[in-house]
């Protein structure tokens, strides 16, 4: 196994349970994959701001959700808006937030005719899961249109919010993949575990029966006979089969045919085109004064002029959720800007006065805890949605990641799950165990 993620930890698990002996390495210092915390002076700056919705199917049926401690979010979410008297509005659910009706009903969104439009949009949400995937699909843009979305709403909030949780600000994400998170958010409450968001991999690496070789950068895969031969920087290991479980860069530089190691084009035999990967920043600030009373989500909702958002797509203070990411008497508050938008100017002075204006509040004072780039965040997920894609490259190479699913944790572990049992089906259990072939230094 190449690659300590989600996908990967859970194909380790997998193979395990099927009666596989398995070995993962991991190029990483800890495991995780893009589920890395840095710890920083007492505060916990996740690698790229991130949630863990408990009503994902796959991660409640593998994963010891307890373990996590999971720390929720409000129902809802703080929108900057242009409008007089009511510059920072409420928009809460008000099945688990029914003390915040007052002031959804004020926030001046509530417009039958948009309320009614967004029904559509979300109806074929609310049906199975098959029927859905079998529907036709779009961008999520023209998805709106269709529905008749077209009015404050759907540019203020409904697409600035999809935008930070999509790692894409022009539409064109399938739609059909935008209404199963969607299903998501309405089914479970996004929240952080109490000590980082690497607490989920961490988790998940303590329950295998042999621990993850980190700090391991494999740097060649070559089919042997019948096996594979996985060679690293320090030695060589021979093996019935290999499961590459890291993003598209990774799966491009060691099985790619073209575009090596470049996401956006490049090809591995019998898997076609790899998916593009979206990329953000993630700022992270400490200051002594709560930005808000509520735990939710900020986004800026002002669109005058024909305005962009930008360039923060969402604000959080995570420490109003989840008090163990700042130490006592402090709020950490992280800002997500996107790189998919290099016209709108997004260095320091722009971040902190942008997430100032969202919360009308000075952040010129606040500390700079770290800065996260992260320009391979999230797969792309395009219309037609193809939510399995081929994993197998041989009886003996296979391949694991969101980008072969969904762009989710979702997703990621049900590829985990599939390459396992891709596995087996190819491979008798109890082979002998990856032996290397020239001694280790260490």
């Amino acid at each position: 196994m190449v690659g300590a993620g989600l996908a990967g930890l859970r194909c380790a698990a997998r193979l395990h349970q099927l009666g596989h002996d398995v070995l993962v390495l991991e190029a990483a210092d800890e495991v995780g994959g893009r589920l890395r915390t840095d710890r920083i002076d007492g505060y916990l700056c996740d690698r790229g701001f991130a949630v863990i919705n408990p009503a994902y199917p796959a991660l409640r049926r593998w994963v010891d959700i307890d373990a996590l401690d999971l720390r929720p979010f409000r129902a809802g979410l703080l929108v900057r808006t242009d409008d007089p008297g009511r510059e920072l509005v409420t928009l809460a659910d008000p099945r688990r937030e029914p003390t915040l009706l007052p002031a959804t009903l004020a926030s001046g969104y509530l417009d039958p005719r948009e309320i009614a439009a967004l029904v559509r949009w979300l109806v074929p949400a609310l049906g199975s899961v098959q029927s859905l995937l079998a529907s036709r699909d779009a961008t999520l843009a023209e998805s709106f249109d269709a529905a008749g979305l077209t009015g404050r709403l759907r540019h203020e909030v409904i697409e600035t919010f999809l935008a930070g949780v999509l790692v894409d600000s022009h539409g064109g994400s399938s739609a059909i993949f935008t209404r199963l998170l969607v299903r998501m958010f309405a089914l479970g409450s996004p929240a952080l575990p109490s000590r980082g968001i690497d607490t989920l991999p961490r988790v998940m690496a303590a329950a295998l029966p042999a621990p993850v070789r980190t700090g391991t950068r494999v740097v060649d895969i070559a089919e042997v006979g019948s096996g594979v031969r996985v060679r690293t920087e320090e030695t060589t290991y021979d093996a019935a089969a290999v499961v590459v479980a890291t993003d598209p860069a990774g799966v491009a530089a060691l099985l790619g045919s073209a575009g090596r190691g470049v996401t956006g084009g490049a090809t591995v035999p019998k898997l076609g085109a790899l998916r593009p990967m979206h990329g953000l920043v993630t700022w992270w600030f400490a200051t002594d004064e709560p930005p808000h009373r509520l735990a939710m989500l900020a986004i800026d909702g002002r669109r005058a002029g024909g305005r962009i958002p930008g360039p923060v797509w969402n604000a959080a203070d995570v420490s109003a959720a989840a008090p163990t990411y700042a130490p006592a008497g402090r709020r950490l508050v992280q800002a997500t800007t996107l790189l998919d938008r290099p016209e709108i100017p997004a260095g320091e002075r722009e971040v902190r006065r942008h997430v100032g204006q969202i919360y009308g509040r000075d952040a010129s004072g606040w500390d700079l805890v770290a800065r996260h780039e992260i320009r391979e965040a999230l797969p792309t997920v395009t219309p037609p949605l193809r939510p399995r894609l081929q994993q197998r490259v041989s009886d003996a190479v296979f391949v694991a990641g969101d980008h072969r699913d969904t762009a989710s944790i979702q997703g990621a572990l049900i590829s985990g799950q599939r390459a396992a049992n891709a596995v087996s089906s190819c491979r008798r259990p109890r082979g002998r165990p990856p032996a290397p072939q020239t001694p280790s230094p260490r």
